[in-house]
């Protein structure tokens, strides 16, 4: 295959996610793999490895998730924060990605602040994620009101996902407020801040050295402590996306999808009601900023060698992530010719700059991972740069 190069950008970014998975095939089906120790030990250990490799070959980021409860051990991430501080030990240059923080379970307020706090605990080399919560079990046992619970196929146009809808919009506006001004005041559906009018007691800091409070006591407004690292605030994404709705609501706030399938026709609609919105609210989108694309990602030698050690992974998709509305994602498997062409043809279609590949951690080990990656590094990234 000639060489090829993305259309409209002079670089892109490849980033990797993960979703935390602890155990091989055989290891999984034998049941109850998130209580044993071992497997969580070396699963990390192994994500530490291939945070090295990646940063080694140059990916921009490292995406995971935050999933809670999982005794089964297909997904076993947990507190987005503190695996986004593990992980970030051992690179030198790239990105985590924490994807995200679920908002039907996390005060916005504190997410905002977490967020602040991580992105200079990184340096700057963060960048996050504000998702609405598809797993009912953890989310049901750990969210904020009764009546908010998990989305998918099961209730889409209901009206529990337009509550959760709601919510979620409502979510991510005080985020952006609070990592956009020192002190801000909001009354919505669901919160208020401040959510008191006066402190109970006198406290001169409040009213000499700080900002949202007068001399009386009297609390107007309220802010995070630090600001973020990063100005204005780390790259926020939306999660994994299909829909020109969910495009379109970005638009407004700058946030960017990560956008895992569906045909032409798809891409463009999600593209386009990005850039409307945008414009309704007068932001100038540079292009490829729209959405990250991508895909489920094995790079190996030839073709066969790729589709044969796919097995294990749709095993791990048809039994984990399809009964929550999620079938695995458009494929990037092949040799480094033809995962380069489905690029390329992706960026014909629409402007891209960024590319989000989903890999087997866990289901395979590092002697197939890194192989993998090290290839798509040699032989695929630099024809997009």
């Amino acid at each position: 295959m000639s060489e090829v190069r993305a259309l409209d950008a002079e670089l892109m970014d490849f980033d990797l996610f993960v979703y935390a998975t602890i155990g091989r095939r055989a290891e999984l089906d034998a049941g109850r793999a998130g209580l044993r120790n071992d497997l969580y030990q070396r699963m990390l250990g192994e994500l530490a490895d291939l945070v090295r490799t990646a940063d080694a070959c140059g990916y921009a980021a490292l995406g995971h998730p935050e999933h809670h409860l999982q005794v089964e051990g297909f997904e076993i991430a947990n507190d987005p924060g503190l695996m986004s501080m593990y992980l970030g030990q051992f690179r030198e240059q790239m990105k985590m990605l924490t994807c995200g923080f679920v908002s039907t379970t996390h005060n916005p307020l504190r997410v905002a602040e977490n967020i602040a706090t991580l992105d200079h605990m990184h340096q700057g080399r963060f960048s996050v994620g504000l998702v609405r919560g598809y797993q009912a079990r953890w989310v049901d046992n750990f969210k904020l009101f009764d009546e908010i619970g998990a989305v998918g196929p099961w209730n889409k146009n209901t009206h529990a996902d337009d509550l959760n809808r709601r919510y979620f919009e409502e979510y991510v506006d005080i985020v952006y407020k609070a990592l956009n001004n020192e002190t801000f005041r909001h009354d919505g559906e669901f919160f208020t801040f401040p959510n008191i009018d006066q402190n109970p007691h006198v406290h001169d800091v409040y009213s000499t050295y700080g900002l949202g409070v007068d001399a009386d006591m009297n609390i107007t407004e309220t802010g995070i402590a630090p600001r973020p690292f990063q100005s204005p605030h780390p790259k926020i994404y939306s999660g994994f996306t299909g829909s020109a709705r969910t495009a379109g609501f970005w638009g407004r706030y700058g946030g960017k999808s990560i956008v895992l399938g569906g045909g032409a026709d798809l891409l463009k609609a999600i593209w386009s009601a990005y850039d409307e919105t945008a414009a309704q609210h007068g932001r100038t989108v540079v292009p490829g900023e729209q959405a990250c694309w991508g895909g489920f990602m094995i790079c190996a030698e030839t073709d066969e060698a790729a589709q044969a050690q796919l097995k294990d992974a749709e095993w791990f998709f048809d039994n984990w992530s399809v009964p929550f509305g999620q079938p695995m994602a458009r494929l990037l498997v092949g040799s480094p010719d033809t995962i380069s062409a489905k690029i390329e043809a992706a960026t014909k279609i629409v402007p891209i700059n960024e590319v989000m590949l989903l890999i087997p951690q866990g289901i395979h080990g590092p002697d197939q991972i890194n192989p993998s990656l090290e290839l798509f590094a040699e032989k695929v990234m630099p024809r997009f740069s």
